[in-house]
């Protein structure tokens, strides 16, 4: 093997762990000043500047905090359980481009650790096993909290994986690839040449099943404090809490750029016009523009229900993403037919009126269930027969 490949390689995986866990430490940080702002608080502003060493004094407590193992658990799984996690989110990022190639001491550098021609499959599969993370760890604690917010998590990541692994594969069926860098080639040029505008539904469908996929508002069901105390994290403290904490908020960061990449053009500047050096800026712009919605939504929507939660994924998310797989099928089709332009005003024309058509259904259901007789008759009737 090259020895100077094998040094790109290492020090491109210093990198990528060093800006990951720096990025996680910014993003509590933002996070707390964007809900501040939003509900009308100071927020952190006493550890440095704009409260800017705020993270670096959590990292120190938590180093520093006692670590408490519960007397009846699986000792080994339970410190097993939230590395596994943080380490799935840290390998997750390694097939991502975040630039073009650069020439560096007579070498030309491609800003990602690999391109893998199936890069795709490498990202979900990859994350499908922090899921073992949160269930071992709740297993493991011995605690009936712990285990039903691991046990929630599995079958939330079952239900909403299957629409999210859809949601992308109308983005795939349009570029021929697998690969994430033929995906952010195949956008090339100014904005409108982005996945968005051939793949709305999917880039919206995307963005929920993300949402659910990192056990994040409204759908954390989880971890929810209200009912589970602390979820699958209950018993953990110290830097093994910190684990679960990292690998949460490090796989916000790879949801945001996975979705940049497919749908928003990747590091790929808005205009063709702007140089290339720069997509490397473009890249950080877009994820943190994701991260605020991420932050955006916890502080604005409520928690779903678990039946809402399971209803929606399975009877709305689930139909949508493979309707939006046929369509797309039927639109490549036709190309062989009618213009561009022609395809894509079909596309949208079927979006719509899948979108019509789950409106029209909720709606109907809705209004069965008003029409819905009581379970007991009457409120006397059922306190008597309760009674």
């Amino acid at each position: 093997m090259d020895l100077g490949l094998l040094v790109e390689w290492i020090i491109k995986s210093v990198v990528i762990m060093g800006v990951l866990l720096t990025g996680f430490a910014y993003e509590t940080w933002l996070e707390r000043k964007v809900v501040s702002k939003m509900q009308f608080r100071i927020g952190p502003n006493r550890a440095g500047p704009f409260g800017l060493l705020l993270p670096l004094a959590d990292g120190i407590k938590l180093i520093f905090k006692e670590e408490l193992t519960p007397a009846m658990a699986d000792k080994w799984v339970f410190r097993i359980a939230p590395i596994m996690s943080m380490v799935v989110a840290l390998i997750t990022f390694a097939v991502i481009p975040v630039g073009p190639s650069i020439n560096l001491f007579g070498r030309v550098i491609p800003l990602r650790l690999a391109d893998v021609n199936i890069g795709l499959m490498y990202v979900l599969a990859v994350s499908s096993l922090g899921i073992y993370g949160i269930v071992l760890g709740g297993w493991s604690s011995n605690n009936k909290y712990a285990l039903l917010g691991g046990m929630r998590s599995a079958a939330q990541l079952i239900s909403y994986e299957l629409a999210l692994g859809l949601s992308l594969m109308g983005v795939v069926m349009l570029t021929g690839s697998l690969s994430l860098v033929d995906i952010v080639n195949a956008q090339a040029g100014n904005f409108w040449n982005w996945n968005i505008f051939l793949q709305p539904l999917g880039f919206i469908l995307y963005g929920i099943c993300g949402l659910a996929e990192t056990n994040r508002a409204p759908f954390d069901l989880p971890e929810a404090e209200q009912e589970l105390t602390a979820g699958y994290h209950t018993e953990y403290s110290g830097m093994k809490f910190a684990l679960f904490f990292m690998a949460e908020y490090i796989n916000m960061v790879n949801v945001s750029a996975i979705a940049s990449t497919m749908f928003l053009g990747g590091w790929r500047a808005p205009f063709g016009f702007i140089p290339e050096w720069t997509g490397p800026i473009w890249f950080f712009i877009k994820v943190i523009t994701f991260l605020f919605i991420y932050i955006w939504l916890r502080a604005t929507v409520p928690r779903l229900r678990y039946d809402q939660l399971m209803n929606f994924g399975w009877k709305v998310l689930l139909p949508l993403a493979i309707a939006n797989v046929i369509v797309t099928a039927i639109t490549m089709a036709l190309r062989q037919v009618y213009a561009p332009n022609a395809v894509v005003t079909v596309t949208f024309g079927s979006l719509l009126l899948m979108i019509a058509a789950v409106f029209l259904w909720r709606s109907w259901t809705s209004r069965s269930m008003r029409r819905r007789p009581p379970l007991h008759g009457t409120s006397a009737e059922g306190a008597a027969r309760t009674a």
